[in-house]
């Protein structure tokens, strides 16, 4: 007799993952290579910018995650979610550059980050979300614009253009070191305790988005985004749901922004409120794949690595092709971001629905 029951351990994975398992090989094998990665990060890449450049995932992880609310599941486009990004980093920096240095700073900034931005973006749902899409998206990209004149002319809470730079708790110091000798090779330090607060901060947060867009109330959500006149004619109320998850959008985006502060020890306009990030996170949301969390986190990876990387690599193909003619020109690092918009046009041309659609798409075909 051959038991129907799932295997505990995919019962596990299937709670988990809410349910919303990769249904693809591929993409199963890409998700548990970045979170391998991601874990061991340490002491597979030791140094400085490459542990730098693994915490910037994870945070953006986090950021384009929770844009995929609005624009994914949602259906909502708005050009204002580096403000929240920009507040939850302020939050925490202007706590911690008064002076106030502990994890009561921290926890009170990162809060209070959390809480002005959930206010301040179900104000702007309210008040706009009734109007035609495009006038929304230009009353939030109004939003933003005022967000970084205001952070920038405000200099005893945001430090103007010159940001805040400020001291972090012992613990997530560079000069701490818990242990006298490396652990597996890797010397174990303020940035590496760090590192592991923000990926463990980062993995909680993803998990708990990815319950939230498959729970009742991402169904709705998605249920709006298809048909919003038939949504409200079972009943259902738009704006309140589109509301609610501006709210918690915007609060998820607020934290990311806190744990970039952490890393980064400072926050400016430039760091945080920079229209080039709302330009990255929807990059990161349409090559992955809109309306999956996976793809975020896959979008998040490629745009990441591309900006700290792509540079070296093509300085490494004009070495290559240095007694060439034109191609040295072609591949000379300075035209990285020809190269990345490139790979954009590519993505988008083969992977309509993003990389997360496509595969899922094939793996919907082969069975």
């Amino acid at each position: 007799m051959v038991s129907d029951e799932k295997p505990r351990g995919g019962r596990a994975l299937n709670w988990i993952l809410s349910g919303d398992l990769p249904r693809h090989p591929a993409l199963a094998a890409i998700l548990l290579l970045i979170l391998l990665a991601l874990a061991f990060a340490p002491f597979l890449f030791p140094g400085t910018r490459s542990l730098a450049v693994a915490a910037r995932i994870c945070v953006f992880i986090v950021m384009a995650s929770s844009y995929d609310i609005l624009l994914g599941y949602t259906g909502i486009v708005s050009f204002a979610h580096t403000m929240f990004f920009g507040i939850g980093a302020y939050g925490v920096a202007a706590m911690l550059a008064k002076g106030w240095v502990g994890w009561d700073a921290v926890i009170l900034g990162a809060l209070a980050g959390v809480a002005v931005a959930a206010v301040v973006a179900a104000a702007i749902a309210l008040l706009s979300l009734r109007v035609r899409a495009i006038f929304f998206a230009m009353i939030t990209l109004a939003v933003a614009s005022f967000a970084r004149i205001l952070a920038t002319e405000w200099r005893s809470l945001t430090g103007g253009e010159d940001g805040l730079t400020f001291s972090l708790p012992d613990l997530l110091k560079p000069s701490f070191h818990p242990f006298a000798q490396p652990i597996l090779g890797a010397k174990i330090d303020g940035r590496v305790i760090t590192y592991y607060l923000v990926f463990a901060t980062s993995l909680v947060l993803f998990l708990g988005m990815l319950r939230l867009v498959n729970s009742p109330f991402g169904r709705v959500l998605q249920a709006i985004r298809e048909n919003e006149f038939r949504t409200e004619a079972l009943g259902l109320k738009p704006v309140v749901y589109r509301t609610v998850a501006s709210a918690i959008s915007a609060a998820m985006a607020a934290l990311a922004g806190a744990m970039l502060a952490l890393l980064l020890r400072y926050n400016g306009p430039d760091a945080t409120l920079s229209l080039s990030i709302m330009v990255d996170v929807l990059l990161m949301v349409v090559i992955g794949g809109m309306g999956t969390l996976y793809g975020a986190a896959i979008g998040a990876v490629v745009i990441v690595m591309a900006q700290y990387y792509l540079e070296s690599a093509l300085g490494v193909v004009e070495s290559a092709v240095a007694g060439l003619p034109i191609l040295p020109a072609l591949f000379h690092p300075d035209r990285w971001l020809l190269w990345l918009g490139l790979l954009f046009v590519l993505i988008v041309y083969f992977f309509p629905s993003g990389i997360v659609g496509r595969l899922r798409k094939t793996g919907g075909a082969a069975h």
